[in-house]
């Protein structure tokens, strides 16, 4: 492990959080951060880029399970309940689903990744669901201007584990949808252009829903400057912008 991500994974948590620790599953690292729910604690753990996976009350789930992100899939604990935002390569692939899959997992997704996953439950955007005895609201996820992700098609989704509300926001702008949103406690928010935001949008989008942490994520190293985030949050004392690594 590199002195950059050391440095991260020894980053101070706020929120009722312990301090991060680096968890081992197969030939992967991987950062594991605790929240304090009135639930229990919430386990995050981040996989990488757009894959991440919750821990709570005894049940595993999945967002965004791809092998472009871990090829060994197979190692890592195994599903009940898997999230997909959409459809692409880096968000929706079948063999890291088929690897975590059992005969109970259950597969939420919007309508285009269900044409390739058997048996998902399809969300549409403003649908509320309890899957796998998980409340799951599926969010508005779309691009204002550009093609890459049309309005309509993808999903963000935000998930109540006791008193606290996740909210992973998938392939996104700072549309509306997202500046409306209230009472948000953790937020992952997407960093990266030309596809999803610029550090100004995610800041925007911050200070409308003032999550009380803020994960940029869904960005690569050198190419997105995560201390422009930082920067531009610094005088809301009330949002902590945790970086770790999600490139």
């Amino acid at each position: 492990m590199n002195d950059a991500r050391v440095f991260r994974c020894c980053l101070i948590i706020m929120l009722g959080v312990i301090m991060a620790a680096t968890v081992v599953y197969g030939q992967g690292e991987f950062l594991e951060d605790i929240v304090k729910t009135s639930g229990g604690d919430l386990k995050i753990t981040c996989i990488g880029h757009a894959s991440l996976m919750f821990t709570f009350s005894g049940k595993v789930i999945h967002i965004d399970p791809t092998t472009m992100v871990y090829p060994d899939y197979a190692s890592l604990p195994k599903a009940d309940l898997v999230l997909v935002t959409h459809e692409h390569g880096d968000h929706m692939d079948v063999k890291a689903i088929d690897a975590i899959r059992t005969p109970d997992t259950k597969v939420v997704s919007n309508a285009a990744s269900a044409k390739s996953i058997s048996d998902a439950i399809i969300m549409k955007n403003g649908e509320k669901q309890t899957v796998a005895g998980i409340s799951i609201e599926a969010v508005p996820a779309y691009n204002l201007e550009k093609p890459f992700h049309p309005k309509g098609n993808g999903n963000g989704y935000i998930l109540t584990f006791g008193d606290k509300r996740i909210y992973v926001a998938g392939d996104t702008e700072n549309v509306p949808e997202m500046k409306a949103l209230k009472g948000i406690d953790v937020a992952f928010l997407p960093m990266n252009q030309p596809y999803t935001m610029t550090p100004e949008q995610v800041a925007d989008a911050a200070r409308a829903m003032m999550p009380r942490i803020l994960y940029p994520y869904h960005y690569r190293f050198g190419e997105t400057d995560t201390g422009k985030l930082v920067d531009l949050l610094k005088d809301e004392p009330g949002i902590e912008v945790r970086l770790r690594d999600l490139q």
